[in-house]
């Protein structure tokens, strides 16, 4: 506490268009839950072979990518990703 942690972020729920992940309302990053249901909100990056990156507040958070995939033009846009909490882990790399 009081002091900055590094985490990697572990998501082993893949990134669904139209189910798990639609365009947000805003553009700004967040993390919040709704439900049983983490909320990642960030600016999308799509890395080709079926990945994505999630940048939220600085950080990169890396997604498989199933169908039915982001549309054409969905790279760079605001997003938001819902995904079950227990499907999210941190990982601490420099403490």
């Amino acid at each position: 506490m009081g002091r900055e942690h590094h985490v990697e972020w572990i998501v082993d729920e893949d990134m669904t268009w139209a189910s798990n992940t639609t365009p947000a309302a805003s553009a700004s990053s967040a993390v919040g839950e709704e439900g049983d249901r983490l909320v990642l909100r960030g600016r999308l990056s799509l890395a080709g072979d079926k990945a994505a990156f999630l940048e939220v507040g600085g950080s990169q958070v890396l997604f498989d990518l199933a169908d039915p995939l982001p549309p054409d033009g969905a790279d760079g846009t605001w997003v938001e990703v819902r995904v079950r909490r227990d499907s999210v882990s941190l990982w601490p790399y420099q403490v």
